[in-house]
Formats: structure tokens, C-alpha cells, sequence
């Protein structure tokens, strides 16, 4: 986003540089903090008879918690919700709200972008440095869908090519595409062949071939990191609007569009308050949740709405979100 700027070498652009310096070693620690307690609360100090961590306690799901056919999360950048909901500048995102299901009250766990995407994959923040290269090994959803004999892909805009794991290739960036961090995607190549070039989901929808679950990330240009809100919204218009009037999806789709973190500046609940909007044709029409949510909830939705009913990290005893489907 464009920023002030004053001369450097004067003692305005002094102040500038270290209160900005200042500000994002808080948002680290307050990441690392928050890091730290969740791997405590999830079982990371103690482990079993095979040395390794114990897996956490699972809160069950409701008797009649929905299925869908096919799920698919969209994560958009780097704005808070009042800078999202009720903006003229993403006029489309808004009809969705309005017509489907809106969590007013959504936080994202962490600054920078990396832990949010971790969280809504393994469950747990994992790290805060957007430059992280290791592996995972933690539980996660890749994990889960398959022992669950369900299907996965990771539609990436940008990324070079299908599998790819490696670094930067703008407007691809590695730390939007939380897939390739983990150990099951590294060790197979059957698990890494499901991260392919977004330019593959209309074909996929056309020819009856999505996944049971589907992550989409736009680049860093139609995400909301680089480029505007409208060019966001209209990259939503123009490439989730046809899946949403698909057959596919009216049948029995749920949709998640969520951002990844507010403002650097909010920081309620570790990452701020952020829009997150649920689509689907079992969702009530007009429903505004005023239930916290993170989004351990969303992962935990994803991998409930597919039928598995065990969850990584947080997702364990994550709230769950039924409250947004008819019946409930």
C-alpha cells in the first residue's frame, strides 16, 4: 500500500524509520507469543510412548453438521474488515455478504501473512517469519483428507509450474501457498503434483473434475497484498462468480473467501479483525454471526463440511461453525 515518505537523512525520516522499526518487532513478538502459548495448548510439551508430541483432545462435531460435495477457501491480503465490508471498492465481495453468510466477528491469528495460512492448514501458527524455508511435519489437512481417502488441490495464480515448491516468482509467492511447507507434499510427488496453476480450475470446473477441496490464491497483484481492492473484487467477479452459478457448486458447495490478516496497526486477537464470508447454497440467507471466530474454524470447517472428523492444532476445539447453515 502506498506510504508517506520523507526525506532520508532528516530527523522526520529518522523517527519514521525506527517508530516503524519499533512497531514491527512488536507485531513479531506479539506473533511469537501467541505461537509459543499455542504449541503449549496443544499438546507440544508433552508426548506419548513414541516420543512424539500427544495429539490434542478433539471436541466432537454436532450429530448433524453439513456435507458438501465439494469445498473451496479463497484467502484475499492484508485488509481489515472495516476496510472490506460496506466499501464501495469491493462491491461484488459485499452482494456475497449480504446474500449469504457474514462473520462479524472473525480475527486472524497473527502478523505477518504466513502464520494465518498455516493456521488454516495445520492449525497452528508454526512460525512468523514470512521467509521460513523448513519443513512441517505437524498434522495438517493434506494429511487428514487423505487418510480420509478425500481429494485436495492448491490452485496457485502465478506459480511457475504444476509442483512447484520452490521460491518467489512474482506475482507467485511461496508464503501465500502453505502447501509447500509440509513434509507430506515435500516426500510425495503424487501430493505435490495437487498444487497446480490456477489457470486449471475452470477446466477442472467445465469437465466435472474439482477436488473434494479446494484453496485458491490469487496472486500477489489480484489479492489485495500488492493491488487495489477493486482489482480484488473483480478478480473475484470475474473468476468466482462462475463457480458459484456453476451446477457443481448449486448442488452442494460451501465457498470460504476469507483474508489472511487486517492492518499491521490491528492487531485484536493477534492478526485483527478481518471479513470472512460463507457461501453456499445450505447457507442462511442474510445470516450476521457475532461468534469469535480464528481461523482454526474455518480449517475445522473445511475438514468437517469434507467428511473427516479429526482436526490438526487448534482446529481440535475450534468453534465450529454450523450456526451459518439452515437447520442449525
Amino acid at each position: 500500500m502506498a506510504q508517506s515518505r520523507t526525506a532520508p537523512g532528516t530527523e522526520e525520516s529518522c523517527r519514521v524509520n525506527f517508530l516503524d522499526r519499533y512497531r514491527k518487532i512488536g507485531v513479531a513478538l506479539v506473533g511469537l507469543m501467541i505461537a509459543t502459548i499455542v504449541h503449549l495448548g496443544c499438546g507440544g510439551g508433552s508426548s506419548g510412548s513414541n516420543g512424539l508430541a500427544a495429539p490434542p483432545v478433539q471436541t466432537p462435531l454436532p450429530a448433524d453438521f453439513p456435507a458438501f460435495s465439494n469445498v473451496f477457501l479463497v484467502v484475499e491480503e492484508n485488509h481489515s474488515y472495516s476496510e472490506v465490508i460496506g466499501s464501495s471498492s469491493m462491491p461484488y465481495l459485499n452482494s456475497l455478504a449480504s446474500q449469504y453468510g457474514l462473520a462479524t466477528q472473525y480475527f486472524a491469528n497473527a502478523h505477518p501473512s504466513i502464520p494465518n495460512y498455516l493456521v488454516l492448514t495445520t492449525g497452528l501458527v508454526e512460525t512468523v517469519d514470512d521467509n521460513f524455508a523448513g519443513t512441517i511435519s505437524d498434522d495438517n489437512v493434506v494429511r487428514e483428507l487423505t487418510n480420509a481417502g478425500k481429494s485436495w488441490r492448491a490452485y496457485e495464480e502465478s506459480i511457475p509450474s504444476t509442483g512447484y515448491l520452490g521460491n518467489d516468482v512474482a506475482p507467485y509467492l511461496k508464503h501465500h501457498d502453505p502447501f509447500v511447507y509440509l513434509s507430506d507434499v515435500q516426500n510425495s510427488t503424487a501430493e505435490s503434483d495437487n498444487i497446480v496453476p490456477f489457470s486449471q480450475f475452470a477446466s477442472d470446473l467445465a469437465n466435472d473434475a474439482l477436488p473434494q477441496y479446494s484453496f485458491i490464491t490469487p496472486n500477489e497483484d489480484n489479492d489485495g497484498h500488492s493491488g487495489s481492492l477493486e482489482t480484488a473484487d473483480a478478480w473475484l467477479q470475474t473468476n468466482i462468480a462462475p463457480l458459484i452459478a456453476s451446477t457443481t457448486f448449486q448442488n452442494n458447495g460451501l465457498l470460504i473467501i476469507t483474508f489472511d490478516e487486517g492492518e499491521l496497526t490491528d492487531i485484536d486477537h493477534g492478526g485483527g479483525h478481518v471479513a470472512t464470508v460463507i457461501v453456499s447454497p445450505k447457507a442462511k440467507a442474510g445470516f450476521q454471526s457475532v461468534t469469535v471466530y480464528q481461523h482454526q474454524s474455518t480449517l475445522r470447517l473445511i475438514l468437517a463440511g469434507s467428511g473427516v472428523t479429526t482436526f490438526p492444532g487448534m482446529a481440535a476445539v475450534a468453534p465450529d461453525m454450523t450456526e451459518f447453515f439452515t437447520g442449525h
